[in-house]
């Protein structure tokens, strides 16, 4: 089994390692399945500190504590509730929290902020989403329902839509599938959101083949895996640029005819009209498998970092 001190980026997981806490995975889904809850982690107490709003990460993260027998402090507007609204630094607010906790999960709304946090922590830190920055164990079960589905990573082509340059969740997801021979990735986006330029390098060195597009419906009858995004409006400064991208990428029936019988959607949530509600029927839809698998992946990551 992999070694972890903290969870900061999609880099740092090796393909064996990514294997590995996906067997976990598989134990936790049964676990849970069968049992409900267990007592591997009764002594242990997970801080929460997130300064950006949350559903999925933040109660799946506060659900697999407590299925796992441990507790957990939480917050979940630091911007406004806690010292941060004073002018504490995340550095000073991190040297208190582990104080009280033997993990911590931490959203910031700025790029870099749980490497900082990792630089001054005595326990681990998980990031559960940095600004446009990362967002690791989203990625995570990103590829878990992958392989779930098609039983391999290996050979898939993906489309990544939407917004390439401010998503979290698909810098994350581009890097973790760079771990394996993926056949292609298609970066569907428009010009000014396009995919960071240190993201499509690091493919290329991993032999990916990728290609930059316009338009969805051009390439869906030759992918696997259509991953779309909603435009988030909050980083955007330029409302110009907001609008040209927003509503763009929608799966209207003509991109559902093109796209494979046997591919699958995936969305990291929440979603605005990129998917319409219609499409939750469709067998192709795996947008709320991966909330499920959310849970049993972070169950075994938490096991990980506090069992070692």
């Amino acid at each position: 089994m992999i070694r972890l001190d903290h969870v900061i980026e999609a880099q740092q997981f090796t393909r064996e390692g990514l294997l590995d806490l996906f067997r976990e995975a598989d134990q936790m889904k049964l676990l849970v399945k069968e049992q409900g809850c267990t007592e591997t982690l009764h002594n242990k107490v997970m801080v929460v500190l997130f300064y950006q709003p949350s559903t999925r990460t933040r109660l799946s993260f506060e659900t697999a504590m407590v299925r796992l027998g441990g507790r957990y402090v939480s917050t979940e507007n630091a911007l406004d509730f806690s010292s941060h609204a004073k002018g504490e630094s995340l550095e000073d607010t991190i040297n208190t929290v582990v104080n009280y906790g033997d993990v911590v999960v931490l959203r910031y709304h700025k790029e870099g902020g749980a490497a900082r946090a990792a630089k001054v922590s005595p326990v681990p830190i998980i990031n559960a989403g940095d600004g446009p920055g990362q967002h690791p164990t989203q990625a995570l079960l990103d590829i878990y329902t992958i392989q779930n589905a098609f039983h391999r990573v290996d050979g898939i082509k993906v489309a990544l839509v939407g917004d390439l340059k401010h998503g979290r969740t698909v810098h994350s997801l581009a890097y973790m599938l760079g771990k394996f021979n993926v056949a292609k990735i298609y970066m569907v986006s428009p010009e000014n959101v396009r995919m960071p330029e240190a993201l499509t390098e690091y493919l290329d060195r991993h032999g990916i083949a990728c290609e930059a597009c316009d338009e969805l419906l051009p390439v869906a009858h030759d992918v696997d895996v259509v991953y779309t995004t909603r435009v988030q409006r909050e980083y955007f400064e330029d409302l110009t640029e907001f609008q040209e991208a927003y509503g763009k990428y929608v799966l209207t029936d003509e991109v559902m005819d093109e796209l494979p019988k046997e591919s699958i959607i995936l969305h990291p949530l929440p979603r605005n009209d990129e998917i319409p509600f219609k499409l939750d029927r469709d067998v192709r839809a795996h947008y709320f498998e991966q909330v499920e698998n959310g849970l049993y992946v972070r169950m075994a990551l938490l096991e990980l970092l506090l069992l070692k």
